[in-house]
């Protein structure tokens, strides 16, 4: 592939509702995104998942135009034969910054996949038509208001519900939500909430209230925190920003802190090691599945394509479109189906068309770039 040029659009996309975690609150999701067009016509989009503020990770949108810019897309444009792989091995010396590398990555992926006519799940080998996924729930101004929330999604047909979890917005939530929903599949995730000392007191109500996965309580780098509450807990310890890349990866295997491994195409660094970390944690008896960043529906069909990889045997946070935007980029937007599942698209590439109308309105700035 010769690559013509490289679009970075700044966009806005205004939420549904609120969605708060442990972190802090969205209304409107600020993100780059990144358009790959070849001489001879195609094109492959990337989203960049970084957000405005450096909450769940040091990059932000800042950041992450500054390194795509000035360093990875004249590095891109370099390259004789411009491929996912080959760019991760051009930009591997570069420390950091995954989230901008995804983005560049993830393109390419799509043009890859587009050039031969397939869908990125089949380019990669995945085999499912339909992945499972699940709901996230943010943090609610009142527990009452969270079971009504989460008596909604059930309605809608999702199986599996995550809850975001805090000190003070743990036990009696949790509890509320499975009195009401006795057979529901509940997780929670607490995005490094905890103090390492908190172990016993959320093995206490996690337990009490059958929560089959607890996801990221402590801070990233406290291995030995989560591998004392993994040891014997009757509930999957799952990690999320622990785990960035294959070392960090291993370091938690051996030291048995991590049961379930959260895989985020952004926080790892890009699609190609999404997929190797989750047959790294396969190997090891771990199960692995799709994490969201509340991606548009560009960012939500390259997951879904990943999420079709045989190792992603968990529910997906990959919910419908109609979850977090009234209006999503795509077209059709993602539906949720039969089973609680999303449908993984069958056309080139990413597999769906772009609404270039939305695209317009909720774009805020844009700039070309050629070699």
């Amino acid at each position: 592939m010769q690559l013509r040029s490289a679009r970075l659009d700044e966009l806005e996309l205004e939420l549904v509702e609120p969605f708060e975690t442990s972190f802090g609150v969205e209304k409107r999701r600020r993100f780059l995104l990144l358009r790959l067009e070849t001489r001879d016509g195609l094109e492959g989009f990337g989203e960049c998942v970084a957000a405005l503020d450096p909450l769940y990770s040091s990059e932000t949108v800042a950041t992450a135009r500054e390194m795509l810019v000035h360093h990875f897309l004249p590095r891109l444009f370099r390259l004789r034969s411009p491929g996912p792989r080959e760019f991760r091995n051009a930009v591997a010396a570069f420390r950091g910054h995954r989230m901008a590398k995804a983005t560049v990555e993830s393109a390419l992926l799509d043009l890859a996949a587009r050039s031969r006519g397939v869908p990125i799940a089949r380019y990669l080998g995945g085999r499912r038509r339909r992945v499972e996924v699940g709901v996230s729930v943010g943090i609610q101004p009142s527990v009452r208001l969270l079971v009504r929330r989460v008596g909604a999604y059930r309605d809608d047909g999702y199986g599996r519900i995550k809850l975001k979890v805090r000190p003070g917005w743990d036990d009696r939530p949790v509890g509320a939500v499975r009195r009401a929903f006795p057979e529901v599949t509940l997780w929670v995730d607490a995005n490094q909430a905890y103090p390492s000392a908190a172990g016993p007191r959320i093995r206490r109500w996690a337990t009490q209230h059958r929560v089959e996965q607890v996801e990221q309580p402590f801070a990233e780098r406290a291995i030995r925190a989560h591998a004392e509450l993994a040891r014997g807990a009757p509930f999957r310890v799952c990690l999320d920003e622990s785990i960035i890349d294959p070392v960090s990866l291993e370091d938690a295997l051996a030291a048995k802190a991590i049961t379930s491994l959260n895989v985020k195409v952004g926080r790892v660094g890009g699609p190609l090691t999404a997929a190797e970390l989750a047959r790294t944690a396969r190997r090891a008896r771990v199960p692995s599945w799709i994490g969201g960043m509340l991606e548009s529906g560009i960012g939500r069909a390259h997951n879904v394509q990943l999420a079709s990889l045989a190792p992603f045997t968990l529910p997906a946070d990959l919910s419908a479109s109609d979850r977090y935007y009234t209006e999503d980029l795509i077209d059709p937007p993602f539906a949720l189906g039969p089973g609680s599942t999303l449908e993984v698209p069958n056309g080139p590439g990413i597999g769906v068309s772009i609404d270039e109308r939305v695209l317009r309105k909720a774009r805020r700035s844009s700039r070309t770039y050629r070699p």
